[in-house]
């Protein structure tokens, strides 16, 4: 484990980069890079974030060379250039978990999934199949590809993303009980960006969630106050709700919000115990966030898609009217790539039987059920057409099943090919 007491970058010239791989191929840059992300030229050390994100976990996929980078960057996280701090800890956390993961993961890192898809796809497990495939190979070229794939794995370097991912993320693993104590830094970005961190390792919980709390009760900063309370949801505990009633009457939107959101994640819990209530004041919380624009600055989590996590939330709760004319409401906000496969999810909850034909105007219908129609019609139609059994669905409910019939349907304008947005 590297202290803030090394330098930045002891060490680094011992790694033997050449022979490690990352997504472009050699890690002989790797050294550059980090070197970079240190100095002073910012244009510089954009750059460097930018390419140690692609080189080591490029599209969420971490590489061979990508564990070995992690202590460099706990270093620099503990004891760098104020600009570098922050920018080290959110590759710490690109290195521990992939995009789709930070965006679907309202529950925690299901790690024991993780450690035992790894294990199947280790290189001891591996290996004896590479060798008996080897053994029965008769064409010489595959027979060269083999036995150079077979060598690699001998040599225990990994070939599974699984593997690969479980080494990067067992390496912040490692660094996690210094970079803890950021959760104290002075710079509330700092401290933002380590509770977010401390998310995914729930291995860690024991020790981080009363940092956690700690931090919810005492921080000033908005954002790093709600970014702890939603760590701790994901994290879980049953002492929550006691620890949230203050914050769920905060005068911050956002702090109310993350309140709210960590109540709606521990009701999941078969150990929580909370009162009915409790859990309407979330809800009705939630409801109300979700009806108007997202805050700026708001936390990263399911990638800033602010009330994409809302839906993402209310959605695993149990069906009610309230929660699912919340998730209706946070429609048009949602990414357009999240936003259909959501409005799916709520859809037979909104309509739970045909509509009568013809179909009712548009206006009579219930404000949650204009709102998940509107949020569709608005869709560009690549996106609708992502889904293929979308028209099918709504079909069933008695709804115009074609793209052109459901904006036709809403009172929006007819799209021209090639077009969009629409002209009017």
């Amino acid at each position: 484990m590297i202290t803030a007491d090394d330098d930045l970058l002891t060490g680094l010239h011992e790694v033997d980069w050449a022979n490690l791989n990352h997504a472009y191929g050699t890690a002989v840059d790797v050294p550059g890079q980090l070197r970079a992300l240190c100095g002073d030229d910012e244009q510089a050390r954009q750059q460097a974030v930018s390419s140690l994100f692609d080189h080591l976990a490029h599209q969420g996929t971490r590489c061979q060379a990508s564990p070995y980078a992690v202590p460099f960057l706990a270093r620099i996280a503990l004891a760098g250039p104020e600009p570098a701090r922050e920018h080290a800890l959110e590759l710490l956390t690109g290195l521990a978990v992939n995009w789709d993961e930070e965006c679907e993961i309202i529950d925690g890192a299901d790690i024991a999934a993780w450690r035992a898809e790894a294990a199947a796809n280790s290189c001891d497990k591996l290996l004896p199949l590479y060798e008996e495939e080897l053994a029965a190979e008769q064409d010489e070229q595959r027979r060269r590809n083999l036995q150079n794939i077979r060598d690699w794995v001998a040599a225990g370097n990994p070939v599974d993303v699984r593997d690969t991912s479980m080494r990067s993320y067992n390496a912040v693993l490692v660094e996690l009980p210094a970079l803890v104590g950021l959760l104290h830094d002075e710079n509330p970005r700092v401290r933002t960006r380590t509770a977010y961190l401390l998310t995914w390792f729930p291995e860690l919980a024991v020790t981080s969630v009363p940092l956690l709390l700690g931090l919810a009760a005492h921080e000033e900063d908005a954002v790093a106050k709600a970014t702890s309370l939603v760590a701790v949801g994901i994290l879980g505990t049953t002492a929550l709700p006691g620890a949230l009633t203050a914050s769920l009457d905060a005068e911050d939107g956002l702090v109310r919000w993350a309140a709210a959101i960590a109540i709606a994640q521990t009701a999941r819990s078969a150990a929580a115990e909370l009162d009915g209530s409790f859990l309407d004041r979330a809800v009705a919380e939630l409801a109300a966030a979700a009806a108007v624009p997202a805050p700026v600055p708001a936390t990263d989590f399911s990638l800033g898609d602010f009330h994409g996590h809302t839906a993402h939330v209310l959605l695993a709760l149990p069906p009610s009217p309230s929660s699912r004319a919340a998730v209706a409401a946070c429609l048009p906000f949602v990414s357009t790539s999240q936003r259909a496969s959501k409005a799916k999810a709520v859809l037979p909850d909104l309509f739970s039987g045909p509509l009568p034909d013809p179909c009712p105007p548009y206006a009579d219908l219930r404000r949650p059920q204009q709102q998940l129609l509107h949020a569709l019609a608005d869709l560009f139609e690549g996106w609708w057409n992502t889904d293929e059994d979308l028209g099918e669905r709504l079909a069933t409910h008695g709804l115009p099943a074609t793209h052109a019939g459901l904006r036709a349907y809403v009172g929006l304008p007819a799209v021209h090919p090639g077009c969009w947005p629409p002209k009017i």
